[in-house]
């Protein structure tokens, strides 16, 4: 196996490469989706996991993104991008094939402690291969293609995971019902089949090409806060700490919500997922295309505050004991969800790469990444902390109505153990969008003429879905409600509010 990069490749080299890189995220979406998720939630639960190792579960991946400087150091050493990719991403196959064996050797009694162990593991490797990856990929992408190639990439991945989450959701089920005492061998055998898959990925790793690429060699410590001194990239840093710190809080216990409140099985829960995927893959090429043609912060601007509304909504989920009415509630959350974080993660990915010097992308994105890290970390820590304080606490707000012949309450709002945790998020969801217009992007546009073209090319195709008007507009029209009421109350001489978000 040849790993050297080469100083010039031809264009046949390099679509050949870009063709193997969509293989091998099929590869890595098959080794995530059996190893993630919902299934890696059920089977840490099976194993007896407390909320708070739950919540240590979720921040795996990201904490374990400050040993990203050990990345830098490998490539300053060798300058092989692909070497330390494929090698890494060999190291973090490997504990997954230790994990399927954990049930054989442990049974029942497996600990979950020995899990989060290896799972550790799995996750510092691919940490460390993460920003070789990422830098070696900006320079083989062409920059004009990131945003339409990385979302095909995406489409390619997500609609595999429909597929293969269906199968695994049917079969998981069915063996808990009719032979519930495989229910733990089936979940390791799916962590010893994803080491494998994640092996043949690696292989395929392998045989993409690397142009040659060079790294200053100044002090570590000093091209770690050269990214620092960049004003604009701090303010990306910040927004996108906020933002992580927000989301995680609360969205690593969607499912447990699901599975311990709610009491659903997975083959209610999975195709909840499949929905908000499905609604992620119609979404996603729509968005690579618009954060090319006009800028990914228009598109955070006009993602994030739906992903605030699908927050919000949680707090109303299990309000009624009816199960159809909390299915719409769920379905409507997850397909809006879906689409809103297609364009947020899309987003975010490539406005770190587009802010990135070139010859120092790899710094950059490494720093990025440990910096968001810490704070993506702490939050479902946090959230499990908050979670336990939570569990014997309630705050229920009751209307009712007292008639000659009727007497009738009704549940307006229940906030419990989760749904607490869940609005605590959606405020600091707040917090997190109004730190965005302080990013700069060149070629931005304002999100109101990237709205009115977005809802023009929908309704061409669409042209009776209106509500799409009602979802981009709503953030909008609060707003004005809002500053409506303060400016009529307010002095003549007080000056007009902030910058519109853009």
């Amino acid at each position: 196996m040849i790993l050297r990069p080469k100083e010039r490749l031809s264009e046949q080299e390099i679509n050949s490469g870009l063709n193997t890189i969509l293989k091998e995220g099929l590869t890595t979406e098959a080794m995530t989706t059996l190893t993630g998720g919902t299934f890696l939630v059920a089977f840490a639960l099976l194993l007896g996991a407390n909320n708070f190792q739950i919540g240590l579960l979720a921040s795996l991946p990201t904490l374990t993104n400050v040993f990203q400087l050990t990345s830098i150091w490998l490539i300053r050493k060798y300058n092989n991008r692909r070497a330390v990719s494929v090698i890494c991403s060999i190291l973090a196959r490997v504990p997954l094939l230790l994990i399927g064996l954990l049930p054989f050797v442990f049974g029942k009694e497996a600990p979950v402690n020995l899990l989060l162990f290896f799972l550790f593991f799995f996750y510092l490797f691919g940490s460390i291969a993460g920003p070789s990856w990422n830098a070696w990929m900006k320079d083989l992408v062409p920059g004009e293609m990131l945003g339409v190639y990385f979302s095909k990439r995406g489409r390619y991945a997500q609609i595999l995971n429909v597929i293969l989450s269906i199968i695994l959701a049917i079969a998981v089920d069915s063996i808990r019902k009719n032979y519930p005492q495989f229910e733990l061998t089936t979940y390791s055998i799916m962590f010893a089949l994803a080491g494998i898959i994640g092996l043949s990925g690696a292989w395929l790793l392998s045989t993409v090409p690397e142009p040659m690429s060079i790294l200053d060699r100044d002090n570590i410590l000093r091209m770690f806060v050269r990214p620092l001194k960049d004003l604009n990239f701090r303010k990306l840093l910040v927004f996108n700490s906020a933002w992580l710190f927000a989301v995680n809080i609360a969205t690593p216990f969607f499912t447990v919500f699901m599975l311990k409140t709610l009491g659903l099985t997975l083959l209610y829960i999975v195709p909840l997922t499949i929905l908000s995927q499905l609604s992620s893959i119609a979404t996603i090429g729509l968005w690579g295309v618009f954060a090319d043609r006009y800028s990914n912060k228009t598109i955070i601007a006009i993602c994030a505050p739906l992903y605030l509304l699908c927050v919000i909504a949680w707090c109303f989920v299990g309000i009624y004991y009816s199960l159809v009415s909390n299915m719409v509630l769920l379905a409507l959350i997850h397909m809006l969800s879906g689409a809103s974080n297609a364009g947020i993660n899309l987003a975010l990915t490539n406005i770190g790469l587009k802010l990135a010097p070139s010859r120092e992308a790899i710094i950059y994105l490494s720093v990025k990444n440990i910096i968001t890290s810490v704070f993506s970390s702490l939050a479902p820590m946090i959230g499990g902390f908050l979670a336990d304080y939570f569990t014997l606490r309630q705050l229920r707000i009751m209307a009712e109505w007292t008639g000659p012949t009727l007497q009738k309450s009704f549940r307006l709002l229940l906030l419990h153990e989760w749904n607490f945790l869940f609005l605590i998020g959606a405020v600091l969801t707040v917090v997190a969008i109004q730190l965005l217009p302080r990013v700069r992007e060149e070629g931005e546009v304002h999100k109101s003429i990237v709205k009115r073209i977005l809802r023009t090319s929908i309704r061409s195709n669409l042209r009776d879905f209106f509500i799409i008007d009602v979802l981009l507009n709503w953030q909008s029209s609060l707003n004005t409600l809002f500053k409506g009421k303060r400016v009529s109350n307010a002095p003549v001489q007080q000056g007009p509010d902030g910058p519109p978000l853009s």
